[in-house]
């Protein structure tokens, strides 16, 4: 292995010049662009007859200016990051059954999802006023049967619920797989989160040229608390993080697939100062999708939509600045932005309305009649129209939400874990006879906790991470860290707004990517880069080595309380570091 493959580059950007890299993927002297772009033209037009013997090489040249090399270990680029991967799904299908009850939020989506599965929408279920609690009782004892709905007359069998379907229809798959039961409903959510780390391995690895910071990035976010315990818990959070970093990844594709292609196109067809236009482009097509499931996990997702495009414009704009086009504003927005609205607007839109398909088809769900009762008998718009109203319902219920609760907490606590968010807590009398503790009792106490909280060494380094990473787009117009920055503004800043609104600490799931992201980059600069001295590349390493060592040695502190172990109550309680976390 060379020394380019064992450790990460210099952490210039692929298009960085004489003024420095960029965001943008521009150097602020245009001049060298502009001349390189002027010789590709002349060259082309030497004997008149079209491009000569020396084509492929300018388009090499051109191409390099725009587009830094991958890694050359293409076999660990691929198995590093399925080793971390492996090593994650380990630790979240390990016990996954475990506590074997209904926690948290999974008393909707788990019964929803079921719903959906016996008959393709969500049914109301029985409601016991003295026992709120017992059909989640009976689906955990194994006693299910179809009398738990409420009884169904016509069309008014359907819930009324405030998330789209996709994160459910997910989490069916695994009751469809492995029944009603504790491993069934988590099983599709510990996939994902499993696929999410080598998503993350990937994505990091490309935008980093680093196999190595691209397993780093896995690897921590396989360790941290909030992902392990959302990957091991049946509801949506982790199904939105994933669609969101996925749609990430297939634009970061796009941006090198993109750059590759107009390298070409400028010395083949450079047109006007505009420069080529590249038509629509797959990986934008996949991202449309990616996030338009994200949305119909959970709505909050359509924030990225607008964080996504702005980096589209941004990179288009950079890129035919790159090549010296004078008129690069134009050609961004008009020969490359004007898809956009179809890539990140109506493929979006259009994915969303179908994964509806279960509503539409059955005649049951909530709102599903609410045009023909309101007079309005048109084929297919009928239905649309009583899909608008049902989701007017929606926004209102999501907007208006502010019921409190002992777990809330406000996004300006989420980076510093001011308030984690028990899912599961029970006392036993013992560690293996688990009798829960009567009222009143005084004796020996044994804890089992399912805690969703962050890895400290995490998301307290996240700051200083943060704020680096601004201030590096600020003064040197990084691409990565302004990407980086941007889409945990899109997860975060966006949650400010909305005071009164409850909200919880796990919402933060969504943007964790980005905040890991952050912090792999300046990891890497610790490291330096590979033409950096042997003695000063050790040092930065050693120092990157002790902080991955504190993020192990945490999640394993931590792990008790993440994974639902039955440990002495004294042994729980040290690990409340204060009243917030209890």
């Amino acid at each position: 292995m060379t020394a380019t493959q064992a450790g990460p580059p210099a952490m210039e950007p692929e298009d960085s010049g004489p003024g420095g890299p960029g965001l943008h993927g521009d150097s602020t002297d245009t001049g060298a662009a502009v001349t390189v772009s002027r010789a590709v033209r002349a060259d082309d037009a030497d004997d008149g007859t079209g491009p000569d013997d020396g084509t492929a090489g300018r388009i090499a040249a051109l191409r390099a200016r725009l587009v830094s090399p991958m890694p050359d270990d293409r076999l660990w680029g691929w198995l590093g990051p399925l080793l971390v991967t492996a090593f994650a799904a380990f630790f979240r299908f390990n016990r996954l059954a475990i506590p074997r009850a209904v926690i948290f939020d999974e008393t909707y989506y788990v019964k929803d999802a079921w719903s959906i599965l016996k008959h393709g929408v969500e049914w109301n279920w029985v409601s016991i006023p003295d026992n709120l609690n017992y059909v989640n009782d009976q689906i955990a004892a194994g006693h299910f049967t179809a009398s738990l709905f409420q009884s169904c007359s016509g069309t008014s069998c359907g819930e009324y619920v405030v998330q789209p379907p996709v994160g459910k229809l997910l989490i069916a798959v695994g009751e469809w797989l492995y029944g009603l039961n504790s491993f069934g409903w988590r099983f599709s959510s510990a996939l994902f989160g499993s696929l999410a780390i080598l998503v993350m391995c990937r994505v990091a690895r490309r935008m980093t040229r680093s196999t190595l910071l691209g397993c780093l990035a896995g690897l921590l976010l396989s360790l941290d608390g909030l992902e392990f315990v959302l990957s091991r818990t049946g509801i949506l959070d982790i199904f939105l993080m994933f669609f969101v970093l996925a749609a990430f990844g297939a634009l970061v594709v796009d941006r090198d697939v993109s750059r590759a292609r107009l390298a070409e196109a400028m010395v083949l067809a450079p047109g006007d100062d505009a420069g080529p236009a590249l038509g629509i482009r797959k990986w934008r097509v996949a991202a449309g999708i990616l996030i338009g499931l994200g949305c119909a996990t959970k709505q909050y997702g359509v924030w990225y939509i607008f964080a996504f495009a702005g980096l589209c414009i941004a990179w288009d704009i950079g890129a035919r600045r790159a090549v010296g086009l004078r008129d690069y504003v134009r050609g961004a927005l008009v020969r490359d932005g004007k898809w956009l609205p179809l890539t990140l607007g109506v493929i979006p839109l259009v994915t969303y309305i179908v994964t509806w398909t279960g509503w539409f088809v059955t005649n049951t769900g909530y709102d599903r009649d609410y045009a023909q009762q309101n007079g309005f008998n048109v084929p297919v718009l009928s239905e649309l129209y009583s899909l608008y109203e049902y989701h007017k319902e929606m926004l209102q219920f999501g907007v208006s939400l502010s019921l409190r609760h002992p777990y809330e907490s406000q996004p300006w606590g989420w980076l510093v874990i001011s308030r984690p968010v028990a899912f599961f807590y029970q006392c036993y009398t013992g560690p293996t006879n688990y009798h829960v503790c009567p009222a009143n009792y005084t004796g020996p106490e044994w804890s089992q906790e399912v805690l969703a909280i962050g890895n400290p060494a995490i998301w307290w380094a996240a700051i200083p991470a943060l704020l680096f990473c601004l201030c590096w787009w600020f003064t040197r117009r990084d691409w990565r860290a302004g990407a980086a920055v941007l889409c945990f503004a899109a997860g975060w800043v966006t949650w400010l707004p909305f005071v009164s609104r409850t909200k919880f600490y796990y919402y933060a799931i969504e943007f964790e990517p980005f905040i890991i992201l952050c912090i792999v980059l300046c990891l890497g600069l610790i490291i330096g880069p590979v033409t950096a001295s042997l003695r000063r590349r050790a040092a930065g390493s050693a120092v990157v080595g002790a902080y991955v060592l504190a993020v192990v040695a945490l999640f394993w502190y931590f792990y008790p309380i993440l994974a639902g172990k039955v440990i002495p109550y004294s042994d729980w309680l040290s690990h409340m570091w204060y009243h917030g976390w209890i």
